[in-house]
């Protein structure tokens, strides 16, 4: 799963927020019910290792000048909650974009 979200930001910033508040994604998911791990290879792409209901998820987020992509590669259990999933990202990244 691919979601690109455009921004005005520039990628300074953008970078600077996504090291700021990285670690709020594992806020997003109801107590208990996922682990996620990030890490920064370089400065522009946060690599995530998502553990949720029993499945790994691995994807990553590359920063650029004026979009994110956050890109998810989804097991084929969740892959029926794609669009779900899509949403809640769409939406979580936004909020992250808003954030200063």
């Amino acid at each position: 799963m691919r979601v690109a979200l455009p921004h005005s930001l520039g990628r300074e910033e953008l970078r600077r927020r996504m090291h700021e508040h990285g670690h709020e994604i594992s806020d997003q998911f109801p107590a208990g019910m996922a682990t996620v791990e990030t890490e920064w290879p370089h400065e522009d792409r946060m690599n995530l290792h998502i553990t949720a209901m029993g499945q790994q998820i691995e994807g990553g987020i590359d920063v650029g000048d004026d979009e994110v992509v956050i890109e998810l590669d989804l097991p084929g259990m969740l892959g029926m909650m794609r669009g779900t999933i899509e949403g809640a990202v769409r939406k979580y990244g936004t909020r992250m974009l808003e954030k200063s």
